[in-house]
């Protein structure tokens, strides 16, 4: 009975376990100047280690043991980041979403080895409390050993993959923040009053140019048995560039109303009619200018700002429509006199008050 339990206990002993893997600390060449390191987020799909390494030495059909980082892989990679990697913290938070970062060992031909690692990175910048996808890096390193040995250098092939993935990053980032809108951290917006006439139809709000009767081009067929009507509208151009990390948003606002569908009666060009065909411009003037107000850039956002100044001009489309129905109604279309008196200083107040009129 001895006999057989000493050969069990001299042939069966289990391979030896291997130590975690400590990532050695070092000074990167390289500096970040436009970011740092905010996180690192394990998304692999394999977690039981960074490295699956054959035993030594390396029977046929052995199965390759998992080894991980000491300390566990986010927290080894998350200390060589903040030890090794020079960045200041002040600055645009990045997530390191690892996809990717192993080395494996398979049995190869004549008594080898191969070992083959990869990372797979993908990048993405926090911003107003979201992520916003930068790119995807990947890159890999192989090496070729005897399967008696010696045993493969593993730490210094991971370190040098994760090195390089930061290096990519810094020189990405620099590249990029200066125009790439997902980096930009600051938008502002400018604001433009067209009033460029390029064509005999059109007559942009000016106030120094009130409508005269000479823009009512469109006959006299007045619908309703109103005595004069103008055709106002409203359109606007925005144009974004981003430069040093700064969204510039260019918002031209065009008030118009168009001469060949604004009409008058003969007998109805009066003062007092040319009046009131002049405040629904100046209703239109004042709806792009509360347009202009809700698209200040503390009411936009980086991520969202072309759809919330989109939204805003629907916005103004609705108002325009419902103050020119309701000074319509007040004033019935001109012929109460009292309710347009209490419109025109309404009017002026507000056009003075936005610095439109003096």
């Amino acid at each position: 009975m001895l006999l057989p339990l000493f050969f069990l206990s001299g042939a069966g002993k289990p391979p030896v376990s291997p130590s975690p893997i400590l990532l050695q600390q070092e000074e990167l060449p390289f500096t970040a100047q436009q970011f740092h390191i905010a996180d690192v987020v394990d998304e692999r799909a394999n977690k039981k280690g960074v490295a699956f390494l054959l035993p030594l030495p390396s029977a046929a059909g052995t199965a390759p043991q998992p080894v991980d980082l000491q300390n566990g892989s986010v927290t080894a990679i998350k200390s060589y980041i903040k030890q090794s990697f020079k960045q200041n913290q002040h600055l645009r938070p990045v997530v390191m979403r690892l996809k990717e970062f192993n080395l494996t060992e398979t049995a190869a031909e004549k008594g080898r080895v191969m070992g083959k690692a990869k990372i797979t990175v993908a990048f993405a910048v926090r911003r107003e409390g979201k992520l916003l996808h930068l790119f995807d890096y990947s890159s890999g390193a192989s090496y070729n050993r005897a399967a008696a040995g010696p045993a493969p250098t593993v730490e210094p092939l991971l370190r040098r993959l994760l090195a390089s993935s930061l290096k990519y990053v810094t020189t990405w980032v620099e590249q990029e923040a200066p125009h790439n809108e997902k980096l930009a951290h600051t938008i502002k917006v400018y604001y433009e009053d067209y009033r460029r006439h390029q064509d005999d139809d059109t007559l942009f709000y000016d106030p120094a140019r009130p409508l005269n009767w000479n823009d009512f081009q469109g006959g006299a067929r007045v619908s309703g048995g109103f005595a004069a009507s103008v055709f106002p509208g409203l359109s606007n151009d925005i144009e974004s560039t981003v430069q040093d990390g700064v969204i510039h948003v260019r918002v031209s606002t065009k008030p118009y109303i168009l001469r060949n569908l604004s009409k008058v009666l003969p007998s109805a060009k009066t003062e007092y009619t040319l009046n009131h065909e002049q405040r629904h411009f100046d209703i239109l003037k004042l709806v792009s200018e509360h347009y202009k107000q809700r698209i200040r850039p503390e009411k936009l956002t980086l991520e969202d700002y072309e759809s919330i100044i989109k939204y805003q001009y629907l916005e103004a489309l609705w108002e325009m429509d419902r103050l020119q129905k309701q000074y319509d109604s007040e004033t019935g279309h001109g012929t109460n006199h009292s309710a347009q008196e209490r419109w025109n200083r309404k009017i002026d107040d507000e056009l003075r008050a936005l610095n439109v009129k003096s």
